[in-house]
């Protein structure tokens, strides 16, 4: 275990300098979302032309095969910083009030190129995910899994990928939010038919282009969220500082707009990215007062290859020690296992009794 190390996550945004900066500023709400912007216009001047190029019958040969690889390079680095992009979008609309048309641009038209079928993201983390917190209701919880199994995870992932969009607009529609289940059925079946349009007009394109990013962002964001909430209290599992963890200095918080800081994520999921190590940092005594596992030095995909290893040795020397909440690193192996287990008894009941 670790004592708290001095926080390198960021926590500010460079203020604007340049003309373009302060032109930019004019469309969005927050100054301190102006690097999204960037990303937004390097990925339509790269990530973009590279896709439309591989359909092209013009461009066949090694030129296709470059271009191909040019553009999974393309995807791999940003995926995480675009993914997370959306999800902080996702809960903060970047546009202001006059411009908010444009909120619908990232996620609609870059998105596609992720793989990502629109309005399912919004409906599966803002219409069920957050409300749910992990809890049965909530069609991606980790709760009846045994989180360091890979069976387990492979149950987990399969449920996902086979069902997991039908459940979660089933879910949408028992909830009485019509409007979010509406928009992420069309979403999937227009991405879908789409697809095989373009499958049936140029396959090897379609299958770089989209097919493959959708199949990788679906299993890269079940990896997320498994390990998010793969240690859960099952006596306070509604408690995010009981159901999530935290990870903190690491380069995926730095790349990826502090989504280490998971816990606080969920305790304020419309708090800006920035304002996250702060807030950590002002909140110390209620991580420690819930035992929350927080890791210094990993990031989300190491503690789940960790987990799938059964490494707990490992992962116990990175948990950081916050008031001396842990006597040594066996209490905290102990309390990781306790918290991996299966659980399968809750109910509403039990949600009132521990409110």
């Amino acid at each position: 275990m670790r004592i708290l190390p001095a926080l390198q996550d960021p926590s500010s945004v460079a203020p604007p300098s340049s003309p373009f900066d302060h032109f930019l500023l004019r469309f969005i709400r927050d100054p301190r979302d102006l690097p999204f912007l960037y990303l937004t216009l390097r990925l339509s001047l790269t990530l973009l032309p590279l896709g439309i190029l591989l359909f092209i019958p013009a461009v066949s040969g090694w030129v296709w095969w470059t271009i191909a690889g040019a553009y999974l390079v393309t995807y791999f680095i940003h995926k995480g910083p675009f993914g997370l992009m959306g999800h902080c979008a996702a809960h903060r609309p970047l546009f202001k009030r006059e411009y908010r048309w444009l909120n619908y641009y990232m996620p609609m038209t870059i998105g596609l190129f992720f793989g990502m079928s629109p309005e399912t993201y919004v409906g599966h983390h803002i219409g069920m995910h957050h409300p749910e917190n992990n809890l049965p209701e909530d069609l991606s919880t980790t709760m009846p899994y045994r989180r360091d199994s890979v069976k387990g995870f492979l149950h987990y992932l399969t449920t996902f990928l086979i069902t997991g969009v039908v459940t979660m607009i089933s879910y949408l529609f028992r909830k009485n939010r019509q409007k979010m289940a509406f928009k992420a059925m069309a979403g999937e079946i227009i991405f879908i038919s789409a697809c095989l349009v373009l499958l049936w007009l140029n396959a090897p394109a379609t299958i770089v282009v989209f097919v493959i990013p959708f199949w990788l962002t679906r299993i890269i964001s079940m990896i997320g969220n498994w390990t998010q909430h793969a240690f859960v209290d099952a006596n306070d599992p509604a408690n995010a500082y009981k159901n999530s963890i935290t990870c903190i200095n690491v380069k995926y918080n730095r790349l990826c707009w502090n989504d280490g800081y998971h816990i606080s994520h969920h305790c304020r999921p419309a708090m800006h990215w920035s304002e996250h190590p702060q807030f950590f940092l002002k909140t110390l005594d209620k991580y420690a007062a819930n035992k929350a596992i927080i890791f210094d030095g990993l990031d989300f995909g190491q503690v789940f290859f960790l987990l799938m290893r059964k490494r707990y040795d490992r992962l116990a020397r990175h948990v950081v020690n916050v008031n001396g909440t842990f006597r040594n690193d066996q209490e905290i192996i102990a309390l990781m296992k306790h918290r991996l287990e299966p659980i399968h008894a809750w109910s509403e009941v039990n949600l009132a009794v521990n409110a």
